[in-house]
């Protein structure tokens, strides 16, 4: 018994060092690095983070760095130190003096060891220690990591450079970089097109080969939409020589595009931690590049210049000339013809387009679709023909050029990059004296009556040399309501109610082709004699009554046989048309009258009649 009692105190003896040894232990210091072996390139940087934890004393630490190298039979060396500045070892002295090996600091209990240029024969068991500030000795006070130094077999080079010349906004660019890596170790590649800008060399990342393989567009800037919208690309191409090609198009350059180029490869490595590392990085200038806004650039003139006289029917060739257009084709243009002044009006209208497609569109006058051409005649000439010019063709024209930069077949609701306009060309055309006088009548005849047929006449002269032609229109206007009443003043002219429009009744051409917009009666138009036109509005109503107008224009003949409008015009005075009810129509009111009275004057005895018979009735039954 007593044994088994001193057993289980020697039990409990050594549970209680245990626990004390794990409690201890949970709060003893340790210093870590980086699991191994890492692989890194000779020539470029190494940071080798080391972190103490669990502590005592002041909480910046001192941290101590030693190299054990391959070469020198596993015996210590010297490198950086915190504390010390006489620490570093003779091979090491000037690199830390220079601050090729150097130490940096991440926070009081974290650093970094530094080596700018690592070198081969730094290959080797690199150890970070940290010096005693503990109250009892307890944990690990270092840690080492093994570095492997690889050979540098990173190379880049680049296709052409960039001459700095400036080049128009809209245009493409085509950059070319080739990069490759020999190496034994599983290494992976990254390539990205860069630009620095600005006056302090700003770099922004334009797009990039990720060491995935996945191409990924710069944050910076618009760069990413760019991408997104396919004005920005970068594809891998198989090369010669272990190198692969990385083409980089950006199809629509804009003015912020201008800078410095330039293309950088990296080359990582997956470390033990499961951490990628860039271990090697080189970068290789393109050239400059200069990007000219259109607006400075593009310019629009039009031939003949100044002012144009011609005569009636003689053609009328105007060309229009664009510079500045960005190279390559890959940039809309639409050209339009202005035309403003014509018939003494200042409105400006489309005389035709040609638009980026190549598809030509006319104006609203439609008839120079067969009398006219508008074509492009070589790169940046377009050239508006009229075969036979007309006096309505008079005024000031003007070629008008917007430019869609980059975009070959920009959509409808796409605003063009810039517009520029030429100087205007006046065209002047010699035109004959011509007087046109109208004068509209109803002709003597009965009252117009409900139903009956309105005859209006027209009759027009036209003064002038040559043979000439006459078109006719009628119009309409409802009645007024009268304005000022018997014995009351004129009302002020604000007061005054406004008069409808004149509806379009029918027309009838130059050339005898009768038109009827009418869509009430039945009306016809025709032509009585060489001065005199009729309107007939048959079985009118009461909607047909109104005042009459007709409106004749003069067409005069050129020198091919064409008829054209002189713009020579008559207006004549308005005819009032008020139709009367017909007498068999009014025939129906002392009918409708009788007819009324007589059934109130039945209803009325009906009534009489029956209220007495009822009232006898009711006596009759009382007395029983």
């Amino acid at each position: 018994m007593r044994r088994r009692m001193m057993m289980v105190a020697s039990w409990k003896s050594t549970l209680f060092v245990i626990l004390q040894w794990v409690i201890q232990c949970a709060v003893c210091r340790d210093v870590t690095l980086p699991p191994g072996p890492l692989f890194r390139v000779a020539g470029f940087p190494m940071a080798l983070p080391c972190v103490v934890s669990a502590y005592e004393g002041p909480r910046t630490q001192d941290f101590e760095w030693y190299l054990f190298r391959d070469d020198s039979g596993g015996k210590q060396m010297g490198v950086v130190s915190t504390k010390d500045q006489n620490f570093p070892y003779a091979p090491f002295m000037n690199r830390v003096k220079s601050s090729d090996v150097r130490i940096e600091r991440d926070s009081g209990d974290k650093a970094r060891l530094v080596i700018q240029k690592l070198r081969p024969e730094d290959q080797g068991r690199f150890e970070c220690a940290t010096p005693f500030t503990d109250s009892v000795y307890l944990g690990n006070y270092s840690d080492s990591v093994t570095v492997k130094v690889i050979p540098d077999t990173l190379q880049i080079s680049y296709l052409r450079s960039l001459t700095g010349q400036p080049v128009s906004e809209g245009a493409e660019l085509t950059l070319k970089c080739s990069a490759g890596i020999q190496s034994e170790q599983l290494t992976h590649l990254s390539v990205m097109f860069g630009k620095r800008s600005g006056a302090d060399g700003e770099v922004e990342e334009i797009i990039s080969v990720d060491k995935m393989l996945g191409v990924v567009p710069g944050s910076g800037g618009s760069y990413t939409k760019r991408y997104d919208d396919g004005e920005i690309t970068l594809e891998k191409r198989n090369g010669e020589g272990g190198r692969d090609q990385y083409v980089m198009k950006m199809s629509r350059l804009q003015p912020e595009d201008t800078g410095s180029y330039f293309c950088e490869a990296s080359q990582w490595i997956r470390d033990p931690d499961r951490s990628w590392q860039k271990i090697a990085q080189r970068t290789m200038d393109i050239g400059n590049l200069t990007v000219q806004r259109l607006a400075e650039s593009v310019s629009v003139t039009s031939t003949p210049r100044g002012e144009v006289t011609l005569q009636i029917g003689s053609p009328l060739v105007l060309t229009c000339d664009v510079s500045g257009l960005p190279s390559g084709g890959n940039s809309g243009v639409l050209v339009q013809w202005m035309k403003r002044g014509s018939g003494g009006s200042d409105v400006e209208v489309e005389v035709a387009q040609v638009r980026p497609d190549g598809v030509v569109q006319w104006g609203d006058d439609l008839s120079r679709v067969s009398g006219g051409s508008v074509e492009k005649v070589a790169e940046g000439v377009y050239s508006l023909k009229l075969f036979s010019a007309r006096p309505l063709d008079s005024g000031v024209y003007q070629c008008v050029v917007s430019v869609y930069a980059g975009r070959p077949n920009p959509k409808a609701s796409t605003a063009p990059t810039v517009t520029q306009k030429s100087a205007g060309v006046t065209v002047n055309l010699k035109t004959k004296d011509v007087l046109v006088d109208a004068v509209a009548g109803l002709p003597r005849g009965p009252l117009l009556q409900r139903g009956s047929t309105i005859t209006l006449l027209c009759n027009v002269t036209v003064t002038t040399t040559g043979p000439a032609q006459v078109q006719v229109q009628w119009l309409v206007r409802p009645i007024p309501e009268r304005l000022i009443a018997r014995g009351q003043s004129p009302p002020s002219e604000s007061l005054l109610p406004v008069l409808e429009k004149p509806r379009l009744v029918a027309a009838l051409s130059y050339d005898g082709v009768a038109r009827i917009y009418s869509n009430g009666s039945e009306v016809s138009v025709d032509r009585l004699s060489s001065v005199s036109y009729r309107l007939r509005v048959h079985a009118a109503a009461v909607d047909d009554q109104g005042l009459y107008t007709c409106q004749a224009e003069a067409f005069g003949q050129d020198p091919h046989g064409g008829w054209y409008n002189t713009g020579a015009r008559a207006e004549a005075p308005e005819v009032t048309v008020y139709l009367y009810a017909r007498p068999a129509d009014l025939l129906l009111i002392p009918v409708a009258v009788g007819i009324a009275s007589a059934l109130f004057v039945g209803i009325l005895i009906v009534a009489t009649v029956t209220c007495c018979f009822m009232k006898q009735l009711a006596k009759q039954r009382a007395r029983k």
